[in-house]
């Protein structure tokens, strides 16, 4: 029997952030909190299922304003009606009313509209991810801290904080300056010599920087080079696959299966560095993650310091295909205490548990959701 999507609301709601991260900073350099859009979708039936939208305007060209009026007046209309048990028809209204540029438009917007019918489906069904997916994978995910120091005076610090909360793997954000990061490198690998050290350049580099810092990343320890330059410049990730001195990671390149398919045809990646988020959500993750391991290429997890909701899906995802490295999950890093989850997630040691209910796993409190939502 079909289930029909009967209504759709948006909950605005901003994170306070702890620490310093680069994609959370103003213009005067003090924290802005983590933005995200709360989806809660309701079927004839009475089902609820919660879905989370995580916007980042330093990343991506989307905000928590366009996701919000991108939903109430675009996606809403034409999802209205619609048999939620469908999510291939689901996603082709969607990508039907707001179109692709390059690839997929507003993927992360859409995130939020597929995790809250993943989870609302699970939830009808009464099945978690495992019985859905009919595969069997981890209890729980190693993680990795996040390194992003302005100074390397203030690296021993943050590794050491790191060290307290249990963990063992650092990512470092690297880029534009190759001088700085092998440095930085060559301080964490001396203090953590047993640890995946993981350089994510978010586009940073330009070319000719990129293939110059890559064999001296690689002397140092560092396992991976992530997104080294920015995805548009094609050539030069051949040339740095080419080059071969670290396995080269894609992330803001890859939205949908069809660039990644192609992008493998051109020989540009070694692996994929998943975001629910980036792809529009936990349906498309599965599709590019299967397709990764079946070229055998390096499969990694991260995020958009994602909270909660979010977060639940990137664990399902990264537990359910046996992720077998750390994932550079920084929400339970960077964001407060606040939570709209009656259980919350909390690392211990370094890694955290893989939710295990229906749905997305997780109980959400929509009185707290109510409580922090403000108007955008």
């Amino acid at each position: 029997m079909p289930l029909i999507i009967e209504r759709i609301e948006t909950f605005p709601l901003t994170y306070p952030t702890r620490g310093r991260f680069k994609f959370f900073e103003g213009p005067d350099g003090k924290p802005t909190g983590r933005p995200t859009v709360v989806v809660k979708i309701t079927t004839d039936d009475g089902t609820i299922g919660w879905g989370q939208s995580v916007p980042t305007n330093k990343w991506s060209y989307e905000t928590p304003e366009t996701v919000q009026s991108t939903i109430e007046r675009y996606l809403t209309p034409v999802l209205l009606g619609r048999d939620a048990l469908d999510i291939d028809g689901v996603h082709a209204a969607m990508n039907a009313i707001i179109a692709p540029s390059f690839s997929t438009g507003q993927p992360i917007c859409k995130a939020g509209i597929d995790l809250a019918l993943f989870d609302l489906v699970g939830k009808h069904l009464r099945q978690s991810a495992e019985q859905r997916w009919n595969r069997k994978g981890r209890e729980r995910i190693t993680l990795s801290w996040t390194l992003n120091p302005v100074k390397l005076d203030d690296i021993p610090r943050l590794i050491e904080e790191g060290r307290r909360h249990g963990y063992h793997n650092f990512n470092v954000k690297v880029a534009p300056d190759p001088e700085f990061d092998v440095e930085m490198c060559k301080i964490v690998k001396r203090l953590v010599p047993d640890g995946f050290l993981w350089a994510d350049a978010n586009g940073g580099y330009d070319d000719e920087s990129a293939l110059a810092a890559a064999p001296r990343l690689a002397d140092v320890g560092v396992a991976v080079l992530e997104q080294p330059v920015r995805p548009n410049h094609l050539s030069g990730l051949r040339k740095l696959k080419k080059q071969g001195a670290l396995p080269i990671i894609l992330d803001e390149s890859v939205v949908d299966s069809v660039e990644l398919e192609e992008f493998i045809k051109l020989e540009m990646l070694d692996g994929l560095a998943m975001k629910c988020a980036r792809v529009g959500g936990i349906t498309e993750a599965c599709r590019q993650v299967e397709t990764i391991l079946d070229h055998g290429l390096m499969f990694l997890g991260s995020g958009l310091t994602d909270p909660d909701i979010s977060l639940s899906a990137s664990l399902l995802l990264y537990g359910i295909y046996d992720l077998k490295y750390p994932a550079a999950l920084n929400g339970p890093q960077f964001l407060s205490e606040r939570t709209i989850l009656k259980q919350p997630f909390v690392p211990v040691n370094g890694e955290q548990r893989i939710p295990t209910g229906h749905g997305l796993g997780i109980e959400v409190d929509e009185d707290k959701i109510r409580e922090y939502a403000k108007p955008l």
